[in-house]
């Protein structure tokens, strides 16, 4: 804090009790008395301390904490289901049947925990919401007030203002940058929708472009779309070629709890501040909380990024893919059944032909949607289980091990959410026929953001550390490997970013010999 060092910015707030406000570490303010500091792991707590947020610094406007996603005890489920508009949806019953405990306590471990119960988390996290749409959008602030979840607009200005100690309003006016939003009906016989931008912020540093490109290379025609989109900046300038002032760019249709929507992302900010540009259209502006927290999962944005870059690159084998792609993420998840069968319909075959199976599954059995460009939705476990059969091709065990695991998801009998953790999701995972430690692990760690996981299993992630000089057998790499926990995910990602290399350069020698002149 006395550094005012913007890494651990959105790891912990700094409550200032002589003054009654809390910060982010980096507050330019002047650093206060230690007598009258304490410091907090939420927000929510230094509300229930009585104190506000600071005006200057803004605490709450800045990636969010890495923590949830490290630590998988009961206080971390329950802030990513939190996220997730569980409390909304659910109330508070139903949060703590998810997680197995009951609300009493439940609201016992958090207090003790975190600082604050899960109503009180639940609050701030809406305040958090309306705040970012309130800076970043148009919209109209009685929209607001729904759309981050709360129950009346009465409620929504108090809230606001026994935190903030301003009206939305004036929180509105003193943004300094501001987008637009429309709103406009998505389609006949449906609700009408809104169209939003918002600009997410990541933690420093942020490789988006190459967790852009794992999704884009694995990107569902019909549902799911890569591409380059050029900067206003870049549009006034001639292109001297395709490429020229492009950025990387991924499109998706998903299904969310009261409807489906689309999104586009992009790239923004600086090496400093870098974020996403996220494109949003909702059938219910009730579902952008939740859409938010999952866009940020699936990006990795809240990742310590230079704590695991840092032990990383202390190994040699690592250093120079570290140096090369500081601030690599492992992408996450919008849609966590999605990934269960993803992970068992692409294990053992390539990406292409992975993406060709998918496609097919989802233009047979996937829900018809028609705006954003998109045709489907990816389809639901009960269509896979229902006539999943009549579409999968492949070994009768695999297409059984699918339709098995449809099965158990359609039924209840399977459930696989961000609220579980890793140990108890590999456990359930295992005891469904045809399912391997390898589908179990990936799916760990694409839903959980699991950071400690390494699939030794995986045949392009073994050649990757065989072209970095590190062992390729199973074993010999686990054992090797044991250095890098807790961040064995992140050293996964650079072990499969040297195999896609290596295909690179075999891709680019064959052109070579192809073009060169016979002798």
């Amino acid at each position: 804090m006395s550094a005012r060092d913007s890494r651990f910015d959105g790891q912990f707030i700094t409550g200032v009790h002589s003054t009654g406000i809390y910060c982010r570490p980096s507050c330019p303010a002047v650093t206060p008395k230690a007598d009258n500091v304490t410091f907090y792991l939420t927000a929510a707590a230094a509300h229930e301390a009585g104190l506000r947020a600071c005006k200057r610094c803004l605490p709450d406007a800045v990636p969010g904490s890495p923590e949830w996603n490290v630590r998988d005890d009961l206080a971390a489920r329950t802030m990513r289901l939190i996220a997730d508009g569980t409390v909304e949806r659910e109330g508070v019953p139903g949060l703590a049947h998810r997680l197995g405990y009951s609300p009493r306590h439940l609201g016992r471990v958090l207090t003790s925990e975190l600082g604050a119960g899960p109503l009180a988390l639940a609050r701030a996290h809406r305040a958090q919401t309306a705040r970012l749409l309130l800076a970043g959008t148009d919209m109209p602030i009685t929209d607001i007030a729904f759309a981050a979840g709360f129950s009346s607009v009465r409620q929504f200005n108090e809230t606001m203002a026994e935190i903030y100690h301003v009206t939305p309003g004036a929180i509105r006016a003193s943004a300094r940058h501001r987008k637009g939003i429309a709103h406009s009906p998505i389609a006949p016989g449906t609700a009408t929708g809104a169209t939003l931008s918002l600009r997410l912020p990541a933690r420093a540093p942020f490789d988006g472009g190459r967790v852009l490109g794992f999704l884009g290379a694995r990107a569902i025609a019909g549902m799911e779309r890569a591409g380059r989109w050029r900067s206003e900046a870049a549009r006034r300038e001639p292109a001297t070629e395709v490429e020229a002032g492009s950025l990387p760019s991924y499109s998706r249709a998903l299904r969310l709890p009261h409807g489906p929507a689309t999104i586009r992302l992009t790239l923004s900010g600086d090496a400093g501040a870098p974020a996403v540009e996220c494109e949003v259209h909702l059938a219910d502006i009730a579902d952008l909380a939740p859409l938010v927290a999952r866009v940020r999962r699936l990006l990795d944005l809240d990742a310590d990024a230079e704590a695991i870059d840092t032990a990383l690159a202390a190994d040699p084998a690592l250093a120079a893919s570290v140096a090369a792609a500081p601030g690599m993420r492992v992408p996450g998840s919008v849609d966590p059944e999605e990934i269960v069968f993803r992970a068992l319909i692409g294990q053992q075959i390539s990406v292409p032909a992975a993406r060709t199976a998918l496609a097919r599954l989802t233009e047979a059995l996937g829900e018809p949607v028609s705006f954003g460009g998109f045709t489907r939705l990816f389809p639901t476990s009960a269509a896979i289980a229902e006539r999943g059969r009549e579409v999968l091709r492949g070994p009768g065990r695999r297409i059984d091990a699918i339709v098995g695991a449809a099965t158990a998801l359609a039924d209840g009998s399977l459930v696989i959410d961000v609220g579980e953790s890793r140990a108890e999701l590999e456990e359930r995972l295992l005891e469904l026929p045809g399912v391997g430690a390898w589908t179990a692990s990936y799916v760990a760690l694409r839903v959980l953001g699991s950071p400690d996981v390494l699939l030794t299993g995986d045949l392009a992630l073994r050649q990757g550390a065989a072209r970095l000089g590190l062992p390729d057998d199973p074993r010999q790499l686990a054992a090797r490997a044991a250095s890098w926990s807790p961040w064995r995910s992140y050293a996964g990602m650079h072990l499969w970013e040297s195999a896609h290399a290596a295909q690179q350069e075999a891709k680019a020698a064959r052109a070579a010999r192809r073009v060169s002149p016979r002798r």
